[in-house]
């Protein structure tokens, strides 16, 4: 009997230790901030998610081209100078997943980034301004 006691209490004493030793959970480093984008245009849209990181912009998403349209993205700084563009290139009669990264090589990043659905038949687009959180 004493000998299951003691190895209940080393286990214990195991356990115990190991919580105590583990990181707090608000230790952990902070998310980097997101937005919602969307831009509608009839039936086609581009939405999905600006990832806001230090030296870039992360766009992730669905483009929905009824017709033949392309997502174009464009990060900024404050003075409003471009910094760097992505593309979805164009997509025709689909529903199409983007992931990338819109280069913003500078101190503090994209102040903002532009969000454009361009429909490549008729040469017309609509564009979003979307300002970093």
């Amino acid at each position: 009997m004493k000998t299951h006691l003691a190895a209940a209490l080393g286990s214990a004493m195991l356990v115990a230790g190991t919580l105590l030793s583990a990181p707090a959970a608000g230790a952990q480093a902070a998310a980097y901030p997101t937005t919602s984008f969307d831009v509608t245009v009839g039936a086609s849209y581009v939405r999905g998610t600006l990832t806001w990181y230090n030296r870039s912009v992360g766009a992730d998403g669905t483009l929905r081209a009824v017709g033949c349209h392309r997502a174009w993205f464009g990060a900024y700084s404050a003075s409003g100078k471009e910094l760097g563009t992505l593309s979805t290139g164009i997509k025709c009669d689909g529903t199409y997943r983007f992931n990338g990264q819109i280069p913003a090589d500078a101190p503090g990043g994209a102040a903002y980034v532009k969000v454009c659905m361009e429909d490549v038949n008729t040469s017309s687009s609509k564009c979003v301004r979307y300002n970093r959180p």
